[in-house]
């Protein structure tokens, strides 16, 4: 028998817009932190510390859903998440 293993991702990391990420992860970062709040704090109800603390260091990528919760614990709209300067 054969066991053939392929590391699968929904997100290609490969193909991420590095500098786009840097600027929501520099965003995310600021508004945690005016909330004086920690990545433990922001990773509840379905998105965990370890995301956050990826998302901060534009180390993955994130999908729409895992952006209303953060959104949503931050006490703003996704939208907002956006509001960097390019």
């Amino acid at each position: 028998m054969l066991l053939v293993v392929y590391n699968a991702s929904i997100a290609n990391n490969l193909e991420m817009d590095k500098p786009f990420l840097e600027k929501l992860a520099k965003r995310l970062k600021n508004l945690r932190e005016e909330r004086k709040l920690t990545q433990d704090d922001l990773g509840v109800n379905g998105v965990s510390r370890s995301m956050i603390s990826l998302l901060e260091l534009a180390k993955t990528d994130v999908t729409v859903t895992k952006l209303k919760i953060i959104a949503d614990n931050l006490g703003l709209e996704v939208k907002d998440l956006f509001d960097f300067k390019d």
